[in-house]
Formats: C-alpha cells, sequence, structure tokens
C-alpha cells in the first residue's frame, strides 16, 4: 500500500469516528480527503457513498438499540428523500456554484449550534408532516446531486425546529443518511463509476472508526457535547465545498 493510501486510510478513520459519534456517515470529509490526496472525480462519489452507507449503517444499528431514535420523525422524512435521492444521484451536472451556497448554509448552521444561547429546547414543538416531507424531498435530492447522505441538513433542521431530542436526532440522521445514501448510490451505478483499488482497504478502516463513534455518541457523549460537535462537523464540511 502507497503511502497517499495508507494516508487516506488513516483520514477516513478518524472522519469516521468523529461523523458517527453525532450520527452521520463522514461523506463530506471523505470527499474533501479524496480531492486534496488525488482521487479522481469518477471515484470520489460512488466511493463516499459506500462509506457513508457503512457509517451510518453502524451508527443506525447503535442508536437504535440505545433507544436514541423515533420512526415517527424519520419516515416522512425518508418517504420522499429516497427517491429524489435516486433521481440526484443519475444527475451529473457542474456543482460549483450550487457548492458555493451550500456551504454558506451550512456555516450559518454550524453558527447557530455553536453560539445558540439558553438551554435545550427539545420536544417542544409539534411534528409538521407536510413541512417534513417537502423538506425530505430537497435534501434527498441534494443528497444524490452532491454524493453525501444528508444527514448534516437533517440534523440541524430537527434541532432547530425542536422536532426531535438531540439523542433521537443522531439516530435519525444516522438511518436518514443509509437509505439517501444507498438510493443516491443505486442511481449513480446506473453510469458504471468507476471504483478506487483501495476501497475495500477505506471500508475496513471506517467500519471501525464508525463503531468507536457511534458507541460513543450513543451511550456516553451529552447533549451540549454533541451539539458543539455537529457544529465542528459542520464547519469542516463548509470548508470543504467553500474551499476544496
Amino acid at each position: 500500500m502507497d503511502p497517499s493510501t495508507l494516508l487516506i486510510t488513516f483520514l477516513f478513520f478518524l472522519a469516521a469516528l468523529l461523523y458517527a459519534s453525532v450520527g452521520h456517515g463522514g461523506a463530506s470529509a471523505y470527499l474533501a480527503v479524496m480531492a486534496l490526496l488525488g482521487v479522481t472525480p469518477a471515484e470520489m462519489r460512488p466511493t463516499a457513498l459506500i462509506l457513508n452507507i457503512l457509517v451510518a449503517g453502524v451508527g443506525t444499528f447503535k442508536y437504535i438499540r440505545a433507544g436514541r431514535f423515533s420512526w415517527s420523525v424519520f419516515w416522512p422524512f425518508a418517504l420522499t428523500s429516497v427517491p429524489m435521492a435516486y433521481l440526484g444521484g443519475r444527475i451529473h451536472l457542474p456543482v460549483r456554484y450550487f457548492e458555493l451556497l451550500l456551504g454558506v448554509a451550512l456555516l450559518f448552521a454550524a453558527l447557530r449550534l455553536l453560539i445558540k444561547p439558553g438551554g435545550e429546547r427539545e420536544g417542544l414543538h409539534p411534528f409538521a408532516l407536510g413541512w417534513a416531507l417537502g423538506i425530505g424531498a430537497v435534501l434527498g435530492f441534494v443528497s444524490g446531486l452532491i454524493g453525501i447522505g444528508g444527514g448534516i441538513f437533517l440534523s440541524p433542521i430537527l434541532i432547530f425546529l425542536g422536532w426531535a431530542e438531540t439523542r433521537q436526532v443522531s439516530g435519525i440522521a444516522a438511518a436518514f443518511i443509509v437509505v439517501n445514501s444507498a438510493s443516491g448510490l443505486f442511481g449513480l451505478l446506473q453510469s458504471h463509476p468507476p471504483l478506487p483499488a483501495a476501497i475495500p482497504f477505506w471500508m475496513v478502516a471506517v467500519l471501525a472508526g464508525g463503531w468507536i463513534g457511534a458507541e460513543l455518541g450513543s451511550r456516553y457523549l451529552t447533549a451540549p457535547w454533541i451539539r458543539r460537535a455537529l457544529g465542528v462537523v459542520l464547519v469542516v464540511a463548509a470548508l470543504r465545498v467553500l474551499v476544496v
């Protein structure tokens, strides 16, 4: 294994650990690492989605087992996001201008999480089914188009709207990432994209990192820590789409 592949493998492990601790799959980090270290653009999207499914799948299992999940909140988002993620995955368009707007939105969400004053407002607002269906469709399309799972957007939305407790948000986001990543990957695979030869090593690395991170997030981390960690994750993702 060459030094570049070893470095990517190590960085993927760290990214999976951090992202899984807040219920995410890490696709934005994988895309950033691959872009910086010379993986071809054609290989980046399918690789990120495959690794995303593995890490978020581990997270979903652990968060559900720990009782950190809400089916009633999850299903409306998933219902509309899955077909839209497939559609987004089949589209091959330049997305640089969209990514610039995306980066600004992520930074705004991160600042809201990192500097938000006062205590938690979890579970204080009624769930709006119509809004959830619409938001799910938009997030699904964006997820498939860019090659991420969408949890990085869903998490702050759920927190800001007060539709789920912070610990439940992580579990919902993890499951949301699994179904969207799988749908987006299926759409993308219709064009038979290439995969890196090192992907088996990367899969093992993210599974290990994701298992450790999900264990920490589902059982040991407090709600304020999760909010701060999610804010940091959003900053990293924003820098990725704005700079890379």
